[in-house]
């Protein structure tokens, strides 16, 4: 099945207008813990419930996977991607970057993009070929051109299992990153990461991870605005992807080049018993 994202753009927007009102007017509630340091509010679980349930009546036809509840259905080649509360640790500590995001991809690509950010009061959406913007205007990528005048937002470090030995290339290129660039950042959300290197707010961000809940809205709403959105090697990226990596674009090359650099000394390190 192929659908004309634009035509979808106004049902996402409905979409998130609920959730973020949900968001907005109910407090975090019983915390239900998903693992070492991992939870989700019962505000997460209404939003995605209340979300799920307008979609499903609006396209039928559309699966849906959401972060909290998984894959309720499959479509024919289009999926809505949700991250209910994008941030959730954030919003249970009162720290206002967090907010909803909704992507819909078909098959490995996002087409379409909302996130909103219901405490800052800014919303950001794109369809393909129609280009990004936040709160109605046209938005674009920043045209940093050197690492040394970029801010860059990192991912947050992991958690769970083997979180030591996923978080080794994590701090060691905050390391270098740290050496290298104007500031690093860590806002906690990679709908905030991903909208604002769209509105070049930051210059880059690098998340080493990739869940399609994460990363759907924001990828293609980065990408209308003119940032170059790769994987880990630098090849295009999709929601297999091993990595996500948003940036101006005439930032990507270095920062594939010291994210391999980082990599090889973990590797080396590790086998040299360094670490």
């Amino acid at each position: 099945m192929t659908i004309d994202a634009r035509t979808l753009l106004p049902i996402a927007e409905r979409a998130v207008s609920i959730a973020s009102d949900i968001i907005r007017t109910k407090a975090p509630g019983v915390i239900t813990a998903k693992g070492d340091r991992d939870m989700a509010t019962e505000v997460d679980y209404a939003v995605e419930h209340a979300v799920r349930e307008f979609l499903a009546r609006e396209t039928p036809e559309i699966g849906f996977l959401g972060e909290e509840e998984g894959v309720i259905h499959s479509g024919g080649g289009l999926m809505w991607a949700l991250d209910p509360v994008d941030g959730t640790a954030n919003f249970l500590h009162g720290i206002p970057l967090c907010g909803v995001s909704l992507g819909l991809i078909e098959k490995d690509t996002p087409t379409l993009g909302v996130i909103d950010l219901p405490f800052l009061g800014l919303r950001y959406s794109a369809a393909e070929n129609v280009g990004a913007s936040a709160n109605g205007s046209v938005i674009q990528v920043s045209e940093a051109r050197e690492l040394q005048s970029a801010i860059v937002a990192i991912g947050d470090y992991a958690v769970g299992e083997n979180a030591d030995e996923r978080n080794r290339p994590r701090l060691a290129l905050t390391q270098e990153l740290a050496a290298r660039v104007q500031r690093l950042r860590m806002f906690g959300s990679a709908a905030i990461d991903l909208a604002w290197v769209a509105d070049g707010r930051i210059d880059a961000n690098i998340m080493l991870s990739n869940n399609p809940w994460d990363t759907a809205a924001g990828v293609i709403i980065a990408r209308e605005a003119g940032a170059a959105v790769v994987d880990l090697d630098g090849s295009p990226h999709s929601m297999t992807a091993h990595a996500t990596i948003a940036a101006s674009p005439k930032l990507v090359a270095d920062l594939v080049e010291l994210i391999a650099e980082t990599r090889k000394a973990v590797v080396f390190d590790r086998m040299s018993g360094l670490t």
